[in-house]
């Protein structure tokens, strides 16, 4: 379930005033908002863990509130998403911070491990660990994308694109989108072009048809395709861009 979904309109529209009012230094609404979704992080934190948690008990529990707190400091509110989903997200990055910081640690075994009947057991533990360091490396990748995913919705929305579209949007034919791509490099290795696409949010049409070998209705029909490739280029968004990474 989202995080949307557990909280009302009501509530969200008064959370949204107290993290504002929080990242101007207002500490009672800091304090507040730490207090009031106390079961949020927790829950969040719990479900990446899979066991309950409680704050004052369990680390996880505090890395849990201190994520959520620095979320407050970093939400964008002109990014589209709302707090909660944000927060969520950075509170599973640092659990999985945490979780390969702990795998690290186990899996340093002492030589003296080795000179004691013990040896079966500190080679099973060695196994597990690095079985357990494998899985949380897959877990932060999927975090990673995610949180890619999320930027990248973000920033779509001040050209009036939503990550959702992308699925319908985006060409059927693998040579409908090779072509795209091209005319994605092109901007983005042409600082005119570029410039125009980021301060109007919009592609130059006008000049693109004299660079490539595509229509001006096939540019129209695939320009949020075409605008959407491009930031994933120029952005931080190293496992979006080793899709894409391919010879075309």
């Amino acid at each position: 379930m989202s995080a949307d979904v557990v909280y009302q309109r009501d509530d969200r529209m008064k959370l949204a005033e107290l993290v504002a009012a929080a990242q101007n230094g207002d500490k009672r609404a800091r304090e507040q908002v730490l207090r009031d979704y106390r079961p949020f992080y927790l829950r969040v934190a719990s479900g990446t863990c899979r066991k309950y948690l409680v704050l004052g008990r369990d680390d996880e529990a505090s890395i849990a509130m201190i994520a959520f707190n620095e979320a407050i400091d970093s939400y964008n509110d002109q990014g589209g998403a709302s707090f909660l989903s944000f927060a969520e997200i950075v509170i599973k990055r640092r659990m999985v911070d945490y979780f390969r910081r702990q795998s690290n640690k186990r899996d340093e075994i002492p030589l003296s491990s080795f000179e004691t009947d013990e040896y079966d057991d500190g080679v099973i533990q060695k196994i597990e660990s690095k079985e357990a360091f494998a899985v949380l490396q897959i877990q932060e990748e999927a975090e990673e994308r995610r949180e890619e995913i999320f930027r990248l919705d973000q920033l779509l929305s001040h050209y009036g694109i939503r990550f959702s579209e992308l699925t319908v949007i985006s060409p059927k034919h693998q040579d409908a989108r090779d072509r795209a791509l091209r005319v994605a490099r092109i901007l983005v290795n042409d600082p005119e072009l570029l410039a125009y696409l980021t301060s109007k949010k919009a592609l130059p049409l006008k000049e693109l048809q004299t660079r490539v070998e595509v229509s001006r209705k096939t540019l129209e029909r695939q320009r949020k395709y075409i605008i959407t490739l491009t930031l994933v280029l120029i952005g931080d968004f190293y496992h979006l861009q080793e899709y894409l990474n391919r010879p075309v």
